[in-house]
């Protein structure tokens, strides 16, 4: 099974070197270059074609932000795992509303960091729930109501509310006794639904619309 193939950007160079040295010891991620601004990452995505990009927030020339909106608006087919120091509201919410498949503390134990690169390119979220949870409520509380094309399914209302949990494809599919690509299949039929492109915003839609309840937080 070939390495998975990372970008990372980051503007402090003592932090590139930390984040660079754990990921690569851990065998199945390769860094293919480091960049310490936005615009030469974008370089690098275009000219290496890296699996996932690993991305700070403030970066001179183009912020984080800035590039994971890049990405999609050039259709890459490239993963964008945040990491930053930078929990704040409004920088969630404007990471994870342009595209962001994944967003992660700085502060998070290395072997968290080193999952998230492997969920996001297996397709996944890689979002703390406390982080996700921000985010849900910031867009609750801002975002207009809109209305489904079609009402979901009650399956696909289990799939989503597994998902509010932050399980993964693979987890929602062993609770609900079905294979990883049926969960793959609800959740492709959720977002034409819906109208989204990722978990986090079918979720942020499926609880503005009613059709799920916000999970509750252990005290």
């Amino acid at each position: 099974m070939s390495a998975i193939r990372v970008v990372l950007a980051d503007d402090h160079a003592v932090v590139r070197k930390g984040i660079h040295d754990f990921l690569e010891e851990e065998g199945d991620i390769e860094v293919v270059a480091e960049a310490s601004d936005g615009e030469k990452v974008k370089e690098y995505i275009l000219s290496l074609a890296p699996d996932v990009v690993v991305l700070d927030i403030r970066m001179p020339l183009a912020t984080g932000i800035d590039v994971t909106r890049w990405i999609r608006e050039q259709s890459l087919p490239v993963r964008v795992l945040i990491l930053t120091a930078f929990d704040d509201d409004p920088f969630i919410v404007a990471a994870l509303k342009a595209g962001a498949d994944g967003y992660v503390l700085k502060n998070a134990e290395a072997e968290e960091i080193s999952a998230a690169v492997r969920a996001v390119h297996g397709g996944e979220s890689a979002i703390a729930a406390n982080i996700a949870q921000k985010f849900i409520k910031q867009m609750m509380g801002s975002a207009e109501i809109g209305a489904a094309n079609d009402v979901l399914t009650e399956r696909e209302r289990e799939v989503l509310q597994m998902a509010a949990l932050g399980l993964t494809n693979r987890g929602i599919g062993l609770k609900l006794s079905i294979s990883d690509r049926t969960v793959q299949g609800h959740l492709a039929s959720i977002y034409g639904k819906l109208q989204v492109s990722s978990r986090t915003e079918a979720v942020t839609k499926a609880l503005q619309l009613g059709f799920i309840q916000l999970p509750e937080q252990p005290e």
